[in-house]
């Protein structure tokens, strides 16, 4: 399994909309196994993403997608910045196959 962290940072006033960006992209993603996205309680305008993928290979594929690359589009002028936090190898846990 691969799995990502990453923190975007909305520009402000905007986390709750691009949150909702976030959400309406992700459908349907093959080899997706979890993608959640949580707000921030003590910065109103950070997003965190918490992803596991069957495979990096997954992930990647998974941008050139089209219900992604609108969410991208979508999202962009939303984003003040973005950081990859880590890149993690899922042992298993709730929700995943181990």
């Amino acid at each position: 399994m691969y799995g990502l962290i990453g923190k975007f940072t909305a520009t402000d006033g905007n986390r709750d909309a691009l949150i909702r960006i976030l959400l309406d992209g992700v459908s349907g993603m093959p080899g997706c196994l979890s993608y959640v996205v949580a707000s921030d309680p003590a910065d109103a305008n950070v997003i965190w993403i918490t992803e596991v993928w069957d495979s990096k290979e997954s992930h990647a594929a998974s941008l050139s997608m089209p219900s992604v690359q609108e969410a991208i589009g979508k999202g962009r002028p939303l984003i003040a910045g973005m950081e990859r936090i880590a890149e993690t190898r899922p042992e298993g846990g709730h929700g995943l196959d181990s």
